[in-house]
């Protein structure tokens, strides 16, 4: 005859301090995310609480509270993939975006590498001489540390001989990673950058001088980086001398970027998608092609847009993001090169203050930015000139009133004046473009309302007062969700707005989001003010 003896189950034993059990116990508990924690429960039904220090006894002990679990310290350099860390030599799995038109200073990027993070300079809209003195202003603080950072490569369809030589800078200088923004497919410049430097390795894999972070919100946009670099892209490069035969037989192993950020409802350019969607879609196809490929390194994905709040990103990790990246939110911190009073605007934006209007940068294709809508009449304005140029074929072909009207209003100056400082600018810039207008009218008037949109994205970076109602602020819903989460506390104030600083509070959140949401899972009865974390001084 066989006897069944009872189990006994595991108990905890107090140290110096009991059980948090009670709501404000709970919230407290929840908040010391670095160090072990035990889930326990009162003998023989009562409340699951949480335990710190004591000892777990497995013979059962006083049996007052049984042990469920035990869980280890949560560091927030620990949420997302500590690979990314690894490759790309960051404390913690953070991206400073790059803002456009220099708005990520090398004061940002510095800082930024200085803790711990990745940042990339905002080099697009920038001239070549002036996203050179960028990069060296940021190797000279950077170089021989250790530490990483990078450069934007934007997708310039006006522009392509632009996007060459922008490669070329990066390659010479010695730019290891770049941020590629707005491409619809590849191009030549960007398999260039991608591919240069390709080498194997020891153990037999492929080794990367440069590592490309693409920028994407389409699925079939994210698949032509996903896939190795087409052959005859590669041997267009290896013909023109920039590529070597070996490089570009490398290249065939690989994705174009291992490295791709997701990117949903954003500021600038954005398909307004929202994250969790988009990221599990993006997700799938990531491992159906690395299957196909069988590549020897995953592929990472990053999550970018609507990051605003320490929620978005505990939900950014939860859905898979090997790493998140943060834009709108960083033009308002101190380091951003932007003007006291367009960072004033800022800090006013609330999560509704957005609204898309036509991108000076694709302007005849229709393509559309987010922006700051609040203070400001640039996105109508904008909205206007597309008007105008989708309705008329040439600057003459525009009625009088209504051209009065353009010339007061918006360009406070004769058109014919306008277009010669256009043409002034293009004759330098790209003179095939005055070829163009020579003998396309309709092309002259889209340079000519492109002179608007193109300015109307400086004058805030200047603090132009004259043209505060002109100004072009690229800014996601993301803003608005800070601004409402830092209200009342430190970071409200702008001195207070460090890019290191917002990065910080941010993550520490997520963690404490994070452990919340786990200690949910065994039974606590976490309240819900335990998800409410309010920025602090940090580091």
């Amino acid at each position: 005859m066989v006897v069944e003896q009872s189990v006994v189950p595991p108990c905890w034993v107090p140290g110096t301090e009991l059980p948090a059990m009670t709501p404000q116990a709970l919230i407290d508990g929840v908040r010391r995310i670095r160090t072990p924690v035990h889930i326990v429960r009162e003998a023989p039904d009562g409340r699951i609480g949480l335990a710190f220090g004591g000892t777990v006894d497995p013979g059962g002990g006083d049996g007052r509270y049984v042990h469920l679990a035990t869980l280890p310290p949560l560091y927030p350099e620990w949420l997302g993939n500590r690979a990314f860390s690894e490759v790309h030599a960051t404390r913690f799995p953070y991206v400073g975006g790059a803002m456009a038109n220099g708005i990520a200073s090398p004061d940002m990027v510095i800082a930024l590498a200085r803790g711990g993070m990745l940042g990339f300079l905002g080099t697009a809209g920038l001239s070549l001489e002036e996203m050179a003195k960028y990069v060296d202003e940021t190797r000279q603080q950077l170089d021989g540390t250790g530490l990483s950072w990078g450069a934007n490569l934007i997708h310039s369809p006006q522009q392509p001989g632009l996007e060459m030589a922008t490669v070329e800078l990066f390659i010479e200088r010695g730019v290891r990673r770049v941020s590629a923004s707005a491409f619809m497919n590849l191009t030549p410049a960007v398999v260039r950058y991608a591919a240069t430097g390709l080498h194997r390795r020891p153990d037999g894999t492929v080794g990367r001088r440069h590592h490309l972070f693409a920028k994407i919100s389409r699925p079939e946009v994210a698949a032509h980086f996903m896939r190795p670099a087409p052959d005859r892209l590669l041997a267009q490069l290896v013909e023109s001398g920039h590529l070597s035969p070996e490089e570009a037989a490398l290249a065939t192993e690989i994705p174009v970027a291992e490295e791709l950020t997701v990117e949903s409802d954003s500021g600038g350019h954005t398909d307004n998608r929202p994250l969790g969607a988009l990221f599990s879609v993006i997700a799938r196809l990531r491992d159906e092609i690395s299957a196909q490929y069988q590549y020897a390194r995953p592929i990472q994905l990053g999550a970018a847009g609507g990051i605003g709040t320490p929620d978005a990103v505990a939900s950014a990790f939860s859905l898979g993001a090997d790493y998140v990246l943060t834009g709108s939110i960083n033009q308002s911190c101190r380091e951003a090169a932007q003007s006291k009073a367009a960072k004033q605007m800022l800090v006013e934006a609330q999560l509704s203050d957005v609204t898309m209007a036509p991108a000076g940068d694709m302007f005849e294709m229709g393509v559309e930015v987010q922006v700051l809508k609040r203070g400001t009449l640039f996105a109508s304005r904008a909205k206007k000139l597309y008007e105008i140029y989708s309705r008329y074929d040439s600057i003459e072909a525009i009625p009088r009133a209504v051209r009065d009207k353009l010339e007061d209003q918006i360009f406070r100056a004769d058109l014919e004046e306008i277009w010669d400082r256009t043409r002034a600018y293009f004759e330098s810039a790209d003179p095939e473009q005055i070829s163009r207008a020579k003998s396309d009218p309709k092309h002259r008037l889209a340079l000519v309302c492109r002179w608007y949109l193109g300015l109307s994205s400086k004058w805030p970076l200047e603090g132009d007062d004259s043209r505060h109602l002109d100004y072009q602020i690229w800014m996601g819903p993301a803003q608005g969700a800070f601004n409402s989460w830092v209200r009342h506390s430190f970071l409200e104030s702008l001195p207070n707005r460090g890019v290191v600083q917002v990065a910080l509070n941010l993550l520490e959140g997520a963690a404490i989001i994070t452990r919340a949401q786990q200690l949910r899972t065994y039974g606590a009865a976490v309240p819900t003010q335990a998800f409410d974390v309010t920025p602090r001084p940090l580091g």
